[in-house]
């Protein structure tokens, strides 16, 4: 099935972060992946902070959605990442700088609404930029079949 993930970073140096991060899901997940988008610099969504690099990667996995959420977020904290998801009083998100953030966009078809877990990515309507990295990977990998 294949799977998009998006890497997001705003900290430290931010080309390294992805580029390292790339390679750790490769290790993590036992296989290279499939396409990667462009790395383009956007705005921090939700909080005042530095600019993000951002990019959409692609792989054909058969792992469960929840494993595959476990290794992304022990690759997080690998490169330090340190907080933990914090919530103002009505719910909402409350967030900060990060040197990664790997998320889930799309499992293939699958829906997925758990505590921690909810797959299609709930801003992949808010954020356009996610469904314009999509779209070149998907390109991708047309070109190749």
């Amino acid at each position: 099935m294949t799977v998009f993930l998006s890497l997001g970073t705003n900290e430290g140096n931010r080309e390294r972060n992805i580029r390292r991060a790339l390679c750790l899901l490769n290790i993590a997940l036992g296989k290279h992946y499939k396409a990667v988008s462009d790395i383009i610099n956007t705005k921090a969504s939700g909080f005042e902070g530095p600019d993000f690099l951002n990019c959409v990667v692609a792989y054909e996995l058969r792992l469960a959605p929840g494993a595959l959420l476990r290794r992304c977020k022990r690759i997080e904290r690998l490169m330090g990442r340190r907080d933990a998801p914090e919530f103002a009083a009505d719910g909402s998100r409350i967030y900060h700088d990060r040197v990664i953030d790997i998320d889930i966009l799309l499992y293939g078809n699958l829906e997925v609404d758990e505590p921690g877990l909810t797959i299609p990515h709930p801003q992949l309507d808010a954020r356009p930029f996610f469904g314009e990295l999509i779209a070149q990977v998907r390109r991708e990998l047309d070109t190749r079949e």
